[in-house]
This record gives C-alpha cells, sequence and structure tokens, in this order.
C-alpha cells in the first residue's frame, strides 16, 4: 500500500444494553459514554508524527464512509462484548477497498474465525506495532503479528487524549499496571497479561494527569488496572504518595475508582493512602458467598478473609466497594440465589454487577469444560443481564435461569427498595472521608436539577423521593455521592426492567407454542374432507395464534427500543415455527375461508 498518512482508529459500539454502558445514567450528566478507549489513544502515541490519526468511538459518534474514504488504512481494537459492531467496521472497510488491521482482546482470542481482515496485530502492541509498521511502509506486512513477549511499560508514552472529544466522556481512564497475580479459571486477564504485574513508573503516571490536566479535565478518572494492588508494596511507596503530592499541589480536581482484589481489606494503610490520594470507589470480584465454588474456581485469595467483613472494612475507608457475582458454578447449589442476595444485601453494596457464569475462549475454565464436552457457543461478552450461559450447566438450565432472574427481580426490584436500602448502609458506614464527597460544580448542579425533575416521577419515585431525604438529614455532608447513587440506581433499573419484560415475552412465546402443538395433535394431518368440528377447531387455533401475535407486538412496542430487538427476533421466530405447525393443516384453513400465508405449493400438499 502507499505510505500511510492518515491512519483512521475505531472502537466499535458497545451494545447499549449492557451493564458496563451506564447508558441510563449518562443522560443525567449529559454525556454520551462511560469512558473513552485507553487501548487505541495508547496505541496512537506509537504511530510516527508524520501519521495523521483520527479517533472514531462509535459510542459517541457514528462511523460514515467519509471518515473511512479519507483514511489510507483503518485500525479497530474490541472486547468480545463489541464483536457485532466490530464485524460491521470490517464488511464497511471491505465493501470501500480499505485494509483493516484489527488488535485488541477479541481479536487476539477469535482470529481464526474473523474473516475480512488484512492484518492482525495481537496481544499487548507497544513493542510489536512498530514492526508492523515498518513492514507496512516496505510493503512487505505479514497477515499474523504477535508480540513475541509481554512488554516493559515502566516508559510507555503518554496516551494521545487529545484525539478525544473530552466532553463525550463521563470519566477518563489511565493505566499503572498490567497483569494480576491470581489464577481464577473464568478469568483472561492473567491469561492475556500475566501473573506478574508491570508497572508504569510513577512519574509516568503523574505526566499523565498533568496532559489531562492540560486538556481541562476536572472529576472522575479510572485507573484502569484489573488489579491496582498486584505489587501491594510499590502501590504504597512509589505511586500513591506520588499522587498526593500532585493532588495537593493541584487542589484534588481528580478523583479516582479502580478495580482490586479483596485482600486490600487486609493492609490498613494502603487503604489510607488510596483514601488520602483521591480514590473513593473499588471493584473488587467477590463472586459468590460460596467458599466451594471460590474454591473450585481457584478464587483462593478470597477464602482468606471474612468477605462481608472485608467489604465493611473497605468502606469504613471511604471506598465505595463495586462487586462482580457469579452463578452457576458446578458447586452452586439451589441455595445459592437467596445467599447472594442476602450477602449483597448485608454488606451494602449498591452496584453489584451479577451474571451467569461463561467460559471466555483463553481461559482454563473453557479448556476444562472443552474437554468434558460441555461448551455449547461462543461467549457474548456481555456478562451481567444476560440470560444464558455458554456451556451445559451441572445446575438444569432453567432452573438456573430462574435463580438468576430471581436475583435481577430483588436486588433492583421495581421500586428499588432493596437498592435504596443498600445505598443507604453503605453512605452509613462511610468512615471520615473528605475526599468521598465530591465538590460540587456546575456539572453537579444540573445532575442534581434533572434528578430531581426525572427520577421522583418514575415507577420507583416515591422510594427515591425517600432516600433523599433520609440521607439529606443523615449523611448530608455526602450529597452528591447520595444523588450519583441515585442516578446509577435508574441505569440499573431500567436494565433489569427491561430484560424482564424480554423474558416475560419469551416465556409467553412458548407456552403458547407448546399450547398450541399440544392442540394441533388432536386433529389429523393432510385432511381434504374435514368435519365441521375439525374446520372449527383448526380455524379457532389458527386464529388464537394470529391474535397472540398482534398482542406480542404490542407488547414488544412498549420495551426500551434497546432492547427490542431481541423480543423482535422471538417474535418473529414463533410466527416461522407457527406457519410450520399449521402448514400440513393448510386445505382444513382454506375449506374454512381462512386467508393464510403458506406458498401455493404448500397449500396444495
Amino acid at each position: 500500500m502507499p505510505e500511510l498518512r492518515n491512519a483512521l482508529l475505531v472502537y466499535p459500539e458497545i451494545p447499549r444494553n449492557t451493564f458496563w454502558s451506564f447508558e441510563y445514567a449518562l443522560k443525567f450528566v449529559g454525556k454520551k459514554s462511560s469512558m473513552p478507549p485507553l487501548g487505541l489513544i495508547t496505541i496512537a502515541a506509537i504511530f510516527p508524527q508524520s501519521c495523521n490519526l483520527k479517533l472514531v468511538d462509535m459510542n459517541i459518534e457514528a462511523l460514515t464512509e467519509a471518515h473511512l474514504l479519507s483514511a489510507d488504512a483503518v485500525f479497530v481494537s474490541a472486547m468480545i462484548v463489541q464483536k457485532e459492531s466490530f464485524n460491521e467496521v470490517v464488511r464497511m472497510c471491505n465493501r470501500l477497498g480499505k485494509p483493516v488491521i484489527a488488535g485488541g482482546p477479541y481479536p487476539t482470542h477469535c482470529h481464526g474465525e474473523i474473516t475480512g481482515v488484512s492484518h492482525f496485530v495481537l496481544g499487548e502492541a507497544e513493542e510489536i506495532l512498530p514492526v508492523f509498521l515498518d513492514d507496512l511502509r516496505k510493503g512487505t506486512a505479514r497477515a499474523v503479528y504477535q508480540a513475541p513477549e509481554r512488554p516493559d511499560i515502566s516508559q510507555a508514552p503518554i496516551p494521545r487524549f487529545d484525539l478525544l472529544d473530552m466532553n463525550a466522556y463521563g470519566s477518563m481512564a489511565i493505566q499503572f499496571s498490567r497483569g494480576c497475580p491470581f489464577k481464577c479459571e473464568f478469568c483472561d486477564i492473567w491469561v492475556l497479561y500475566g501473573n506478574k504485574p508491570r508497572l508504569k513508573a510513577p512519574q509516568r503516571v503523574i505526566a499523565e494527569f498533568a496532559r489531562l490536566a492540560e486538556l481541562g479535565w476536572q472529576g472522575s478518572v479510572f485507573v484502569v488496572d484489573d488489579n491496582f494492588i498486584g505489587n501491594k508494596r510499590r502501590v504504597k511507596q512509589d505511586l500513591l504518595p506520588a499522587i498526593i503530592a500532585w493532588q495537593q499541589d493541584h487542589g484534588y480536581v481528580f478523583r479516582f475508582f479502580t478495580e482490586a482484589s479483596i485482600n486490600l481489606a487486609e493492609d490498613e494503610k494502603l487503604m489510607a493512602l488510596m483514601r488520602d490520594s483521591g480514590f473513593n470507589g473499588v471493584f473488587v470480584g467477590i463472586e459468590s458467598p460460596s467458599p466451594e465454588s471460590l474454591q473450585e474456581t481457584g478464587k483462593n485469595q478470597n477464602l482468606q478473609v471474612n468477605l462481608g467483613q472485608a467489604v465493611r472494612k473497605i468502606q469504613r475507608y471511604g471506598l465505595e466497594v463495586m462487586a462482580g457475582f457469579i452463578v452457576g458454578f458446578d458447586s452452586d447449589s439451589e441455595d445459592i440465589f437467596d445467599r447472594q442476595i442476602r450477602f449483597i444485601d448485608q454488606a451494602g453494596i449498591p452496584q453489584a454487577m451479577v451474571g451467569l457464569l461463561t467460559a471466555l475462549p483463553g481461559t482454563l475454565l473453557h479448556q476444562r469444560l472443552a474437554a468434558e464436552g460441555r461448551i455449547l457457543g461462543d461467549a457474548s461478552g456481555n456478562n451481567t443481564h444476560h440470560l444464558e450461559t455458554n456451556f451445559q450447566t451441572k445446575m438444569p438450565a432453567e432452573q438456573l435461569r430462574k435463580g438468576y432472574q430471581k436475583i435481577l427481580d430483588t436486588l433492583y426490584d421495581a421500586a428499588l427498595k432493596n437498592y435504596f436500602q443498600r445505598c443507604n448502609r453503605l453512605l452509613d458506614n462511610i468512615g471520615e472521608a473528605p475526599l468521598f464527597r465530591r465538590s460540587v460544580r456546575g456539572a453537579e448542579i444540573v445532575m442534581l436539577l434533572k434528578s430531581l425533575f426525572l427520577q421522583p416521577l418514575s415507577p420507583y419515585g416515591f422510594q427515591y423521593v425517600k432516600y433523599l431525604i433520609r440521607n439529606l438529614m443523615k449523611n448530608r455532608r455526602f450529597f452528591t455521592e447520595v444523588v450519583r447513587l441515585g442516578i446509577i440506581g435508574h441505569h440499573f433499573h431500567t436494565m433489569t426492567r427491561e430484560l424482564l419484560k424480554v423474558e416475560q415475552i419469551s416465556r409467553v412465546l412458548e407456552m403458547t407454542y407448546r399450547n398450541l402443538s399440544d392442540q394441533l395433535r388432536t386433529y389429523p394431518l393432510h385432511v381434504y374432507d374435514a368435519s365441521r368440528t375439525t374446520l372449527a377447531g383448526v380455524t379457532d387455533l389458527w386464529r388464537q395464534s394470529q391474535t397472540a401475535l398482534k398482542d406480542l407486538s404490542i407488547r414488544i412496542n412498549d420495551i426500551h427500543e434497546d432492547f427490542r430487538g431481541e423480543a423482535i427476533r422471538m417474535h418473529a421466530e414463533f410466527a416461522r415455527r407457527v406457519l410450520d405447525l399449521f402448514q400440513p393443516l393448510t386445505p382444513i384453513l382454506i375449506q374454512s375461508g381462512v386467508p393464510v400465508p403458506f406458498t401455493e405449493s404448500a397449500a396444495k400438499q
């Protein structure tokens, strides 16, 4: 290809109807996406200065033909959950004759099944991307480039934050380390990035803060490390003191949140340093209150502590604990659903991300289940609010499905009563943590006004008003956090309620189909001289099926547009199955004068 003068970096769309999108909370703060594509702006810093770069994050703007036509090559990075949008980007590029270079977790795991990509750059790209770009310049680029080893990131370049429309994001993102010292069976992080955390030099992290501040950013910053405390000593001795000094010099303009293992609770100095540097939230993989399930999946660090006490201890250091939970382990007993609900409520975890166990490609779990012949299909990458697993579970599938629905329906009930009670427990348990509360700026005032205007009129409005009044009296010093948690609750409420609407449609369709099928079995097939009873019976069943389809169409229109697609697909599949049921009885329907949408050849059978 000609010299690479114009490169287009594309980040495919994350489905809006997933927990991680925070789609239904963002409207309160006037943002389009929760955070930017850190991977793409990181590799952007590796391109030669002679190359003009353009970033299109499809979560905040549409990818157009004009974008593609202006580029010499298109670089796409995606996670598994972005697979559908990724494939659409590749199709657009292929149609316009633009070469596609793909990388990121999804291509790294699944490049053997992806078509239409000109070149793959797999694994961590810091050291292998320059090799590819040089080969591309010389016209000798190979189809696949695999990073031979994990790169040293201590002197990593500052991400190209300037490529972002920073006003479109709810949070910025930076990275301190890669890798995790643990080996959980279901997790692909340590498979991708190793068990020995690799760290940036603290001055590099501070340089990224300075760049964000220079570009005008204030507010939330996500430290995206999959385990921020993978190397506790370096975090305590090097990084956090440097952050505290920088924050003091710059008026604490940032508030941080991150991900860490539960053994954070064992180190009071570490928690105090995080609190004093401006951290006010941490995501913890708790997974299960069942020791048997934790042992099964190799989550040994969670077996060393009392999980409930550990959560409350972290909270007392001014850190909101957001947590991940999983059901569907082989060891899960039938009471696991109630145990999960009870633990989450008692621990005061408002943001509980509960999902069905998924076997991700490349994990030990996937390898074990494949060897046992239990893999049923590909992983969707959507690990919450998704009602199907991709493997045969030990627990009956319908029991697991119903139990999971019970967890969601209870944690995020229609009135959000349980959610707000967990918020109250969290807020009551936060200790002396002056940095937990955000400074009140224009954005927070707008957030509060929108919340007060919209949420009291919602289906959960009564509980929301009670929650506000209660914490205005008891936790006034944290009131911006009170409002923020209320807005996040709206996201959970929308996600759960719409999901359950779709699931109800699914149940009605399946029950209606079984009922029609059972009744049709009582009538003879291919009957041309049918009795009046047969004519009337078959005709009545046909009309029942069409009435059911019309009624369900009306109910589907009541579902949020982001969730409606799955219901429409199920409705169309039901209509097709109904036609298949009635097709052998077409002569009876024709004899009754009922118009049926079969072909002429089918009607003559």
